[in-house]
Order: C-alpha cells, then sequence, then structure tokens
C-alpha cells in the first residue's frame, strides 16, 4: 500500500534525537530516561589512571541505581612524570586544551544530559573542568586519588617518586649507589594512583572539591582503599541528582567559589601550577584571569599555611592529609574565612556540607592540619612576585622554601633551555652562590612551558638547596622545595627581561616582599635589548599552533585567538 505524504502516521520531528543509541543496545524505556556521559581518561600509560575502568563501573552503578543511563567514552591524560622527564613535556601543558576541546564536543555533538569526569593528574584535572563549563550541563569530577607511598629512605619517613631524581643527584656527588637509584625506582611507587605527594595532581584533586566540583572527600581518598568505588558509586548517584535539579558548573563555579579554591590553595600550599590552572578554570566561566591572579596576590597576604603535606613536610603524605580529615577538615577550619553558601555537586552549600561531616578516621592530627588560628606560617602557601626581572608575574611556593632562603641574593648563571642546566649539572657546574636562570621553557618559548622539577630535584641531591636558587619562565611540579621562581612573565621568547640576563648578573630573590629584582641598570637592559633576538623552536604540528595562540603564565597560559 502507497501512504500519502500528508497522511504519514508521525512527523520527523518525534523521533528521539537519540535513537541511534538503540545501537548499542538501548530500549525504548532506556531513551526515556537522562543520558550521563563517564569521561574517562582511563590508559595504561599512566599510574593515575590505570584503575580508572574499575572506578568507572562504580560510577555507571550509581546512574543506575539513580535512573539514569550511562554511556563511557574515552579522554587523552598525558603522565606528566613521564613526559617532563623527555622533550615530550613539551605536550604536558598544551594537552589541558585538548581535553577541554574533547570534554565540550562529545558532551555537545551527542546531547548528553550530565558527565561525571574520571582522571587524577595534573593537567587532566583543569583540563576536564574547563570542558565540563564551557558545555554547561550538570557534572561531577571523580578523582582517581593518590597512591601509597614507598619505605622510609634519607630524611624522608615516607619515600615519594622524586626521590629517585634526588638520589641520582647523590649519586651524581658519589654520595649513593647506582643500585639505590635503581631500587628506589621499583620501591617508592608500590601502587597505582596520582602521585604519592601534595604535587599538581593531588593539588587539583583537592581544589576541584574545594570548589564544589567534587563529592565530600572525593579530592584525597588513596586509589587502593575502598572507599574510593563507594565514592565513586555515589558519585554516580550525584549527577543524576544535579540533573534533575538542573545545577550546572556555572552554577557552582563563580568568583566566590574560585576565590575559596584560592584561598584552600594558599592554606595547604599547594602546587604553584594551581596559579596557572584556577585561572583558566575561571575563564571558561566568564572570570577575567587577571581578576583570579589578582586574588592569589591578594590572599597570599591573608591566608595562613594549615596543612603540611609532602613535600613541605618529610613524614606525612596524601594518607596522612586524608586520614587528618583531607579537604573536609581544611575547609571547616577556613569555615569563617570562605563564603560558606557556594553551591557544590552535593546539591548542597559548603556550609551544609561541613556540618554533615562525618570523618572516618576520628581526630585531626595537628602535624598535618591545624587550625586557623594556630598555622605552621603566617606566610600564605604560594606568592606571586614581582619586579624588574617578572614585570607581570612569577610565582614562588613559600610553604616549601625553608625560612634561610627566603630571601637569597647571587650571580646568575644562565640556560636556555632545561637540558642545558642538566648537562651543566652533571658536570657539577652549579656551585653555592648560584642564581639558576632556565629560560625560552614559556607557553611561546617551550613551547608548552615544562616542568622543572628534575633540574630542582637533582640540585637537591647534590646538597645545593639551602645555598641556590633557581628561576625559570618555565613551571615547577608541586613537589619542589629549595629556593624557586617560576612562571616569570613576560617569558623569554616574548623578550622578557629574563632573556637579558647574563652569567655574572646580581639578582635578589625576596619571597617575604614579594619581589624578584635584577640588579642591572636600565641603561645596559636597553643595550642588550637592542642585540637580542629570537627564533621560535618549532614551526609546525600543534605544539606550533598553540605557541601562535598561548596567552602568558600571568594569563593562566590561556589560548586566547579573540584579541587576534
Amino acid at each position: 500500500m502507497t501512504i500519502e505524504p500528508n497522511s504519514r502516521p508521525e512527523p520527523l520531528q518525534q523521533l528521539h534525537p537519540c535513537r541511534v543509541y538503540k545501537a548499542v543496545g538501548f530500549d525504548d524505556e532506556d531513551l526515556s530516561r537522562p543520558v550521563i556521559g563517564i569521561a574517562n581518561a582511563f590508559s595504561d600509560i599512566v599510574p593515575g589512571h590505570s584503575h580508572l575502568r574499575q572506578v568507572a563501573e562504580f560510577v555507571k552503578k550509581g546512574v543506575h541505581l539513580a535512573g539514569a543511563n550511562a554511556v563511557e567514552f574515552g579522554v587523552i591524560g598525558c603522565c606528566d612524570s613521564v613526559g617532563n622527564s623527555t622533550v615530550g613535556g613539551h605536550y604536558i601543558l598544551p594537552s589541558r586544551e585538548v581535553i577541554a576541546d574533547s570534554i565540550e564536543i562529545m558532551a555537545k555533538a551527542h546531547r548528553l544530559d550530565g558527565l561525571v569526569l574520571l582522571c587524577a593528574c595534573d593537567k587532566i584535572v583543569p583540563g576536564m573542568l574547563m570542558g565540563a563549563i564551557r558545555a554547561n550541563i550538570p557534572t561531577v569530577m571523580v578523582p582517581g586519588g593518590p597512591m601509597l607511598s614507598g619505605p622510609a629512605y634519607g630524611e624522608k619517613t615516607k619515600a615519594d617518586s622524586t626521590t629517585v631524581s634526588e638520589t641520582y643527584g647523590k649519586y651524581q656527588k658519589g654520595e649513593a649507589t647506582w643500585q639505590e637509584v635503581l631500587n628506589l625506582q621499583t620501591i617508592t611507587q608500590p601502587t597505582c594512583g596520582s602521585c604519592n605527594f601534595y604535587g599538581t595532581a593531588n593539588t587539583m584533586c583537592c581544589t576541584a572539591e574545594a570548589l564544589g566540583m567534587t563529592l565530600p572527600d572525593g579530592g584525597s581518598i588513596p586509589a587502593v582503599y575502598n572507599e574510593r568505588l563507594r565514592c565513586a558509586k555515589r558519585s554516580g548517584e550525584a549527577v543524576v541528582a544535579l540533573v534533575k535539579k538542573n545545577i550546572r558548573p556555572k552554577d557552582i563555579v563563580t568568583k566566590q567559589s574560585l576565590q575559596n579554591a584560592i584561598k584552600y590553595v594558599m592554606a595547604t600550599g599547594g602546587s604553584t601550577n594551581a596559579v596557572l590552572h584556577l585561572p583558566a578554570i575561571g575563564y571558561e566561566a566568564g572570570i577575567d584571569p587577571k581578576w583570579t591572579m589578582a586574588e592569589f596576590d591578594r590572599q597570599s597576604d591573608v591566608i595562613p599555611h594549615l596543612a603540611k603535606i609532602n613535600p613541605a613536610s618529610n613524614d606525612y603524605d596524601m594518607v596522612d592529609y586524608y586520614q587528618s580529615g583531607g579537604v573536609m577538615r581544611v575547609l571547616e577550619m577556613m569555615k569563617d574565612h570562605i563564603d560558606t553558601s557556594v553551591m557544590t555537586v552535593t546539591g548542597k552549600t559548603i556550609a551544609e556540607n561541613i556540618a554533615s561531616h562525618s570523618y572516618l578516621y576520628g581526630p585531626n592530627n595537628e602535624n598535618v592540619i591545624r587550625p586557623y588560628d594556630n598555622p605552621f606560617d603566617t606566610l600564605g602557601g604560594l606568592a606571586i612576585l614581582r619586579g624588574n626581572l617578572a614585570p607581570e608575574t612569577g610565582v614562588a611556593k613559600p610553604a616549601a622554601i625553608e625560612p634561610e632562603v627566603r630571601r637569597f641574593t647571587g650571580e646568575a648563571i644562565c640556560f636556555n633551555s632545561q637540558e642545558e642546566c642538566e648537562k651543566a649539572l652533571e658536570e657539577l657546574r652549579i656551585k653555592p652562590g648560584h642564581v639558576v636562570v632556565i629560560r625560552y621553557e614559556g607557553p611561546k618559548g617551550g613551547p608548552g612551558m615544562r616542568e622543572m622539577y628534575r633540574p630542582m630535584k637533582l640540585m637537591h641531591g647534590q646538597g645545593l638547596a639551602l645555598s641556590t636558587a633557581l628561576i625559570t619562565d618555565g613551571r615547577f611540579s608541586g613537589t619542589n622545595n629549595g629556593c624557586f621562581v617560576g612562571h616569570i612573565s613576560p617569558e623569554a621568547a616574548e623578550g622578557g627581561p629574563i632573556a637579558l640576563v647574563q652569567d655574572g648578573d646580581k639578582i635578589t630573590v625576596d619571597v617575604y616582599k614579594k619581589e624578584i629584582t635584577l640588579h642591572v641598570s636600565e641603561e645596559e637592559l636597553e643595550k642588550r635589548r637592542a642585540q637580542w633576538h629570537y627564533t621560535p623552536k618549532v614551526e609546525d604540528g600543534y605544539l606550533a599552533r598553540y605557541a601562535a595562540l598561548a596567552r602568558s603564565a600571568a594569563m593562566g597560559g590561556i589560548l586566547d585567538w579573540k584579541k587576534r
């Protein structure tokens, strides 16, 4: 029988827009339920992500119990530790933008009703948050959690993965054996999970909790604890509740919650990389990175240092932090100094979360977390430095800088790449009194702004931590200690003053005054500037595109095409 066009039983508009899900086993009843995308950064490459398949299964249980459907998709995730040990480190920070793009694309192209973000490591956490804010559909982040630590070694009660680099520095000076270095490679990372210290990965996972995008305790539960799986299931249930209430990332990520997150980072001595990522996260929510950077600067004078975790402590790691109450304990200590009225992914405010929270491990260990009126230090965990060497910004971490080197004056020894500096360390050319300058490693110059953690760790191992300083337009891992200033802006590739420093120049780093000074006259700098020139290191591929669009570290390293 032929059906006339105007007598067709149903118009095209009434067909379900996601009917293609039938091809993967959905039935008609499924099509009437919310569809929750699980963005999973699982891979066999990254220790922080290698267990995320199991975590995803528990998220799915929660989603299904709450009456919705879960659809899982993959997201790239690079390991900073591996990448930054090689030239692959150029791709680590730029990968943040690819991750953000992929979350936005998948969420919008597939008309998802909600998102759960599974991640653990440095750039994946902020990248996923950035993409989720762009998509602006109900979202919960589920970090994979930190790994356990290794045995005691040297001055550390609990060794971590960076102990290997420190010991290699000792080996270079004949103070450790090669077998010790090899053994430490095996025993300092005994489980899966993000790094066992309070580096960038754990800083960002915990800061996501302080921001309100992760369930209480979700930022710090160790990867191998069964509570991690229960948290994943609760997160699956929570995202469905957010869909029903229509609570979206832009309802949670506001100026008030971003300010809370900055205060949290200050109080816990978080990674200097937080000063890159929070401006970029805020930017996606319509918050000017300049405001965020100014807030970092302002809060560094206000918020004391309340939590001491490796690398600020040689005795306490992420497990100790979690068992002492973690993020929720710190927020409770700060409740009179933060905005507790802001919304979180529980569907409740921070004040309500604090009031209802139960601490599994009992009383707080005040060797790990202190009350607000009895801090470890009145100086905030991070500091924004400025001066003629860093007209826009430089970033230091007082929480990991011993008081005796918070003011340091020395002579410059200059390197135009991380590799040049490492070669000098191998040859034992860096001496007490040096200010090591590593430049052309910024967002444009690197390109990609690699971490300079390995030179710092080698210097520590060589016994130079309290007699030298290191400054760079690159960045640092959250595990660094010694006197260091990163993110110097403008960077060398943009003709910043750091490009004009010469061997033997006198440099002063003053963390207390938040100043970094090059003791060279403006007349002399102008002469040097007239002779300066720069040739980009990379002229094709993704890194060339990234370098063309990347803004300075002072702007969070965001990609900005609007100004062109």
